[in-house]
């Protein structure tokens, strides 16, 4: 179903059109590399973490930091860099770079903001992501408890996961509604607010087929999710705890042995800057197979040393343990991993 754009989505759609003017503005020591403006982070240093998108294909206007996993449009950018306390603020920043007159003061409340609470509300994406799961129903039987078993995963039953039916999903100035599997982040039992929920990531599927949506980002996080985790389970006293990156990941691992108890830190950064909750003992790192997943391993497992962790890094022969797991099977999958995460028989 196709609504009308809302006035923010107006304005990050005529930003992403000037996409390199809003880079050398708010991004000055960055550069241009290729389809690219490249910078260290969202508060401006120098270096090669952060990407906005500054053409097709895909999105423009669009950035993502390969260190942190934080992600978002260039309204969010500006917000970021300016410190906006409410979107409102940010949009009045916003349409001043683009020349545009201010915004009407006699405008409906929250017309023109994606805050819930009004536009003069500071925005709270920790709770906002709380209402969102509020909204949400199990997963069992769903949409997304179909997407999840077509990609071998016959474990997902998950009080973490749940299912939304209806998502808004935003795309430049195009809002469509579409169902999504989304998972709570929380903190680890023993740690501050320990299983409060900080955050959660959403994934949008094809309404029609058991896949992702196909769109730009089928995959968005909401609320404070880096360095925490979306957790099955919690390890006994003696158990190891296995983090991996991604939910596909971690489920295919205890798809194959079911008597872990496991975490995903959904991105590559996250991964490196997981936590282990106090009291573990023994932690497993399940990392995907590629360049940023060595270099977060390798970063977590340095931070378990000094902490007086023990971590072991297991690697998978395809690019993650989803795809050993549809390759190889359950049963094969598991015979290599039993010995790796010392389980009982």
């Amino acid at each position: 179903m196709q609504h009308d754009p809302s006035p923010a989505a107006v304005i990050a759609a005529a930003l992403a059109a000037r996409a390199e003017d809003v880079c050398r503005r708010y991004l000055p020591n960055g550069r241009r590399q290729g389809r690219y403006w490249i910078c260290g982070d969202l508060d401006g240093a120098r270096g090669r973490s952060l990407f906005v998108r500054l053409r097709g294909p895909g999105t423009p206007g669009k950035f993502t930091d390969a260190a942190t996993g934080e992600h978002g449009d260039l309204l969010d950018l500006i917000r970021r860099r300016i410190n906006a306390p409410t979107l409102r603020a940010a949009l009045d920043e916003a349409r001043r770079f683009l020349a545009l007159p201010p915004a009407s003061p006699d405008r409906s409340p929250g017309s023109a903001d994606r805050d819930p609470g009004g536009p003069d509300a500071p925005y709270d994406a920790t709770e906002a992501a709380r209402r969102l799961w509020r909204r949400c129903r199990p997963v069992d039987g769903s949409h997304a408890e179909r997407y999840l078993r077509a990609r071998g995963l016959s474990r997902c039953r998950f009080a973490a996961l749940r299912f939304h039916p209806e998502l808004r999903y935003r795309e430049g100035v195009s809002v469509r509604r579409l169902p999504a599997l989304v998972a709570a982040v929380t903190a680890g039992p023993g740690e501050e607010n320990g299983g409060a929920i900080t955050g959660v990531q959403r994934t949008w599927l094809d309404p029609r087929s058991p896949a992702k949506a196909g769109v730009a980002n089928p995959r968005k996080a909401l609320g404070r999710v880096y360095g925490l985790a979306v957790r099955f389970g919690v390890p006994s006293d003696d158990a190891a705890l296995v983090v991996g990156e991604g939910i596909e990941t971690v489920l295919s691992l205890i798809t194959a042995v079911p008597e872990i108890r496991a975490a995903a830190a959904l991105s590559a950064g996250s991964l490196g800057a997981f936590a282990p909750s106090p009291g573990t003992a023994r932690l497993v790192i399940a990392r995907d197979n590629d360049e940023d997943g060595a270099l977060a391993a390798e970063r977590l497992a340095r931070r378990c040393a000094r902490a007086g962790v023990a971590a072991t890094i297991v690697v998978p022969a395809g690019n993650d343990f989803n795809d050993d797991l549809v390759d190889f099977g359950a049963a094969a999958l598991r015979a290599r991993l039993v010995p790796l995460f010392r389980c009982q028989e």
